[in-house]
């Protein structure tokens, strides 16, 4: 008989979940080839003043297109939880994590009461409103089902209202880890800031000019 106490499973681990919005990174990249050949043409065909408006144009546009469609994510991990927004990145631990919700935006709320968006998860309407009418016809809407709902078979839900789920899942199995203890950290995202306030300051001096 070894000294290990077999009563005792180890911590289970469980695949770590990210969100992104797909209709986000498309427009994105849409929008930063278009940006591109724009400002590539201005670049070999234009004047002085030309160049150094497309310059900076680029400076302004390519982090703010790269902040509200490539950049959010939500990361959910064994301990914490990671919200990657436009201009910063928040690191939640599940025990700081008050709860998730969803109304016309997802949210996490901390324990101290703070509201962070979920900016990679975006909430559709129209989507809930399609979801809720086959829901009512008992028809079924694909492959994303929520919880059970007794005799009526299982619930359909939209995809928002089913990350904020499978999110809660994560959070109530991890809330209670001492590993998942702590306070929120917020990073700034100065990568995108900087470039930005410069072509902002840029385009601002040669409208001026």
């Amino acid at each position: 008989m070894t000294s290990q106490d077999r009563s005792t499973p180890p911590p289970q681990q469980y695949a770590e979940r990210s969100y992104r919005s797909p209709a986000a990174l498309a427009g994105g990249v849409l929008l930063l080839v278009l940006g591109g050949w724009l400002g590539g043409d201005a670049l070999l065909r234009g004047v002085a003043h030309t160049k150094l408006m497309a310059v900076f144009a680029l400076l302004l546009g390519v982090p703010l297109v790269v902040a509200y469609t490539l950049r959010p994510l939500v990361r959910a991990g064994d301990d914490r939880l990671t919200v990657r927004n436009p201009f910063r990145t928040v690191t939640l631990p599940w025990g700081a994590v008050e709860t998730l919700r969803a109304a016309f935006s997802t949210e996490a709320v901390s324990s101290s009461g703070t509201t962070y968006q979920l900016w990679a998860i975006p909430v559709s309407l129209r989507q809930r409103k399609k979801v809720g009418r086959q829901a009512r016809r008992g028809a079924t809407p694909g492959p994303r089902f929520g919880p059970q709902a007794g005799d009526g078979g299982p619930v359909p839900l939209a995809v928002a209202d089913q990350a904020l789920a499978e999110l809660r899942e994560v959070r109530e199995r991890a809330a209670g880890r001492e590993s998942a203890q702590g306070e929120p950290v917020v990073r700034w995202a100065y990568a995108i800031i900087a470039p930005a306030v410069v072509g902002a300051a840029g385009l601002a001096v040669m409208v001026a000019l």
